[in-house]
């Protein structure tokens, strides 16, 4: 008979029998949730390389915080490239609506002719209407705002818009922008200007953060030598973006982010990969006789073999073509809530995640199902006359190892970095061995509880008790295994739900109430008393403090750049220019974390004030310490200090904080602007609106509105990721009945003789229920402490501030995972209480 067919007609024989259920459930739930994943990241890879030059809106995008000499535009046009200018920075905009005047932080951007160079603007006459591409940018003395700014001023197409120190009428409704990518990269709503009304706003003021960028298109030849060409020629403060490296802030993100997706669903395959492989124990152990029978009869080992895994192989297939489809449907969720995120269409998914999907689906079952099933070919034909006889003791363990190594390598590739993958794996086999240690600890404990006096009892209650703990004992492997999967699904359940919400609440505790909720750049010199009088009139005290903008050049004499730190934020500190700034005394919100702060000699004395105080996040960044020189580059001119002090800055507490500050005398002279921060209560918007009208230049950024959105934000992500983390909980449920199920034949055996020995079935019932209690609250009690381990962990290095412990958590997690675990426990063996005894008894333990 052909092996397949044969194959075929024992996996439809299991599959009616109940026996493949398990094994099929845990393979399709690991192949849903990472095909859910990939299925959204494959749509948006897509999307990123199909409009890829649009997303620059050129072949080449020259980008820099200061002006382009106008040779490089030059050399470009006499290298036959078309080019293209714009200058994008945040201010204030303004409009005298029907209810009083509207002010509104507005990132501007100011766009030359031809623009844009790849792709095309979109525009629309009205609100809620039909875009149409636009002819060409703004005309001179017009502008297009986003539908963002428009409801925000109040402003429809013919209004007049303040932009600093002129008014424009809107001519359109900008719908979208070929360059600006995802929203959540520019908080701000966007206002589109001619370049030539720039200079009459009088917004480019010293101190302004403008965002410089030529844009280049023409022959694929002639832009690969340009760029070969001024890449040698590149200063600090500029950088060259192309589609292959271009809008690296969008593509790293998105990286991170189906990372972190990623990995949510690769825990849900751990779990699967456990759950596996105790599915496929106990199939393989339910099997055994039928193997001898087979063998009595002329079946040879390699015949055994190959039945079983073409069986094995035919159920994958199924399981990962179910998966795959179940993923792709899953995306859609995904898409749904992380939409408003994504200001591209995404084209349809490619074949790529199908195929990824059946790659884990057979390293699952390869790396997990195959080593048990090996064990049938080893099965002896003396079973069919000695049932007693256990399963084959060839060690199986290198194929397990196996499985582990793929998977490690699984995880590695998902984090897209080595050294990350190897971080994670790591930590978490440290994880699962401690989740293992305690269980077998407490195990033991309860196992050791049962023979104390009080438990010595013939009283039915107490009966109940001791074998329920007495159970876990004898059963102490698969206890554990059930302890720690439960723990691992439970932690990632309370890190997404509790411990996310005690770290917001911690964070809205840590600001306080009336902390600074505006912050004003941009004030020139000349504008720092009216702005102060202005503020006073109306009963507000804020503090001015100036910003000298400077680029570190030197570290000890050492001359620095990027290339000296692997660190992403180390690279960018380096590359920009820092706002020094001054201070006669510490920094309310600040504390000396190492040195001293200024000396009246170095706050009096130019000659001696050469020194600086160092936030102490950013010393531990660059690698600085308490004397330490360093060497910044301010208006043209070098300005060295002595690092004599580290801070440690409270940036809760939403006050104008400063990574580097310097006596008075030592940066007098030099170009400034000035900055403040005050509390505005609710309903004193006009204190803006006034301010505005008489300082037009000046920038209020609306600090809450911006954290706000940041919240709405995470909390979408969150919810993705929530709905990933879904198949984990399915994956931790399929572990525990793998675990239950693979005890089921010993179980009723066990509660089989004891009935016979008079035992009865509420006995037995409490026996069942205190096991399924004790696992559950174990891995609830775990799991607590482990996720609150984790939040602190989050609240203290990522979010920087202190995480208050839940004590109610514990006690919580416990009792709702001894709930959950003892009714999924009682629901998949309350029926091994109704098989009559003397039918188990004669059917044998296994």
């Amino acid at each position: 008979m052909c092996v397949l067919c044969l194959s075929w007609r024992m996996l439809r024989r299991d599959a009616r029998a109940g026996e493949l259920h398990l094994l099929l459930a845990a393979l399709t739930v690991a192949v849903a949730a990472l095909a859910a994943v990939g299925f959204f990241a494959d749509r948006v890879r897509q999307a990123l390389t199909r409009e890829s030059h649009q997303l620059l809106g050129a072949d080449l995008l020259l980008t820099a915080d200061h002006p382009w000499r106008a040779e490089i535009a030059d050399q470009a046009r006499a290298r036959g490239l078309r080019v293209a200018e714009t200058r994008t920075f945040p201010s204030m905009v303004a409009h005298a609506a029907e209810d009083g005047q509207r002010a509104q932080l507005a990132e501007i951007k100011a766009v030359a002719t031809g623009y844009p160079l790849r792709g095309s603007l979109r525009i629309a006459p009205t609100a809620n209407s039909a875009d149409a591409p636009a002819a060409g940018v703004p005309e001179r003395g017009t502008i297009w705002v986003d539908e963002r700014l428009a409801a925000a001023l109040a402003v429809k197409v013919g209004s007049s818009v303040g932009v600093g120190q002129i008014r424009l009428r809107v001519a359109a409704l900008l719908t979208l922008e070929p360059d600006r990518g995802i929203n959540f990269f520019s908080v701000a709503p966007r206002l589109l200007m001619n370049l030539d009304d720039l200079p009459a706003t009088g917004l480019l003021q010293v101190g302004s953060r403008v965002a410089y960028r030529l844009l280049l298109a023409g022959d694929d030849s002639a832009i690969r030598r340009f760029q070969a060409d001024l890449e040698r020629r590149l200063q600090r403060g500029q950088r060259m973006e192309s589609p292959e490296n271009g809008r690296p802030e969008i593509r790293s993100a998105l990286e991170r982010a189906e990372k972190f997706l990623g990995l949510a669903g690769l825990l849900s395959v751990v779990l699967a990969a456990v759950a596996v492989g105790l599915a496929a124990r106990r199939y393989v152990e339910r099997h055994l006789d039928g193997c001898a029978v087979m063998r009595c009869l002329g079946a040879v080992q390699n015949l055994l073999l190959r039945l079983y895994l073409g069986q094995l192989a035919m159920l994958g297939v199924f399981a990962v073509a179910l998966g795959v489809l179940i993923g792709y449907l899953a995306h859609f969720v995904l898409h749904a809530w992380l939409a408003d995120l994504l200001a591209m269409s995404l084209p349809p998914p490619s074949l790529l995640p199908a195929g990824q999907g059946a790659a884990i689906g057979l390293l699952l079952l390869f790396g997990f199902a195959v080593p048990p099933f090996l064990q049938l070919r080893k099965v002896s034909t003396l079973r069919v006359l000695r049932r007693e006889l256990g399963p084959p003791q060839g060690s199986f363990m290198a194929g397990y190892l196996l499985g582990l190594l793929a998977l490690s390598g699984l995880i590695c590739w998902l984090a897209g970095e080595l050294q990350l993958g190897l971080t994670i794996v790591g930590g978490f086999l440290i994880a699962l061995l401690a989740f293992a240690l305690v269980a077998r600890l407490a195990v033991r404990a309860a196992a050791a509880l049962r023979s104390r006096r009080a438990f010595v009892s013939t009283r039915p209650l107490q009966l109940g008790w001791r074998y329920g703990l007495a159970s876990l004992e004898r059963r102490a492997t698969a206890s554990v295994v059930q302890i720690v999967a439960m723990a691992l699904g439970f932690m990632a359940l309370l890190l997404l739900t509790v411990i996310r919400g005690d770290l917001l609440e911690a964070w809205r505790r840590a600001v306080p109430a009336d902390a600074p909720n505006r912050f004003v750049v941009n004030i020139q010199p000349e504008q720092r008393e009216p702005v102060r009088t202005a503020l006073l009139a109306d009963g507000i005290d804020a503090e001015l403090a100036p910003m000298v903008r400077g680029r570190l050049t030197r570290i000890n004499d050492q001359e620095v750049s990027p290339a000296n730190y692997t660190d992403d934020r180390a690279q960018r500190l380096i590359e920009r220019e820092f706002n020094l700034s001054v201070r006669r005394a510490m920094p309310e919100g600040n504390e000396a974390s190492a040195g001293r702060w200024f000396t009246l000699a170095e706050l009096n004395e130019r000659s001696s004030g050469a020194v600086a105080s160092v936030e102490d996040g950013l010393a531990r960044t660059l690698s600085l310490a308490v004397g330490d020189q360093l060497e910044f580059l301010v208006a043209g001119e070098p300005v060295r200090v002595r690092i004599v002090g580290l801070r440690k800055v409270n940036w809760d507490t939403m006050r104008a904080n400063f990574f580097v500050l310097t006596p008075p005398l030592l940066l007098e002279g030099y170009p400034a602007s000035w900055i403040t921060s005050f509390h505005l209560p609710s309903g004193r918007e006009d204190v803006v609106s006034r301010l505005m009208g008489e300082f037009p230049n000046l920038t209020v950024i609306d600090v809450a509105a911006i954290v706000q959105q940041l919240q709405s934000i995470m909390q979408q992500v969150a919810r993705a990721i929530q709905f990933v983390f879904l198949f984990t909980l399915a994956a931790g449920v399929i572990v525990l009945h793998a675990a239950l199920a693979s005890a089921a034949d010993e179980r009723r055996y066990e509660l089989a003789v004891m009935r016979a020995l008079g035992a009865r079935r509420e006995q037995l019932r409490r026996a069942l229920l205190t096991e399924f209690a004790v696992v559950g609250g174990l891995a609830g009690l775990l799991a607590a402490f482990a996720a609150m381990g984790v939040g602190e962990f989050l609240a203290s290095r990522v979010f920087h501030f202190e995480l208050a412990a839940n004590p109610w958590l514990p006690p919580l997690a416990m009792i709702g995972g001894a709930a959950l675990v003892t009714a999924a426990g009682w629901f998949a063996a309350a029926r091994l209480l109704q098989a009559p005894p003397i039918e188990v008894l004669r059917n044998g333990s296994s």
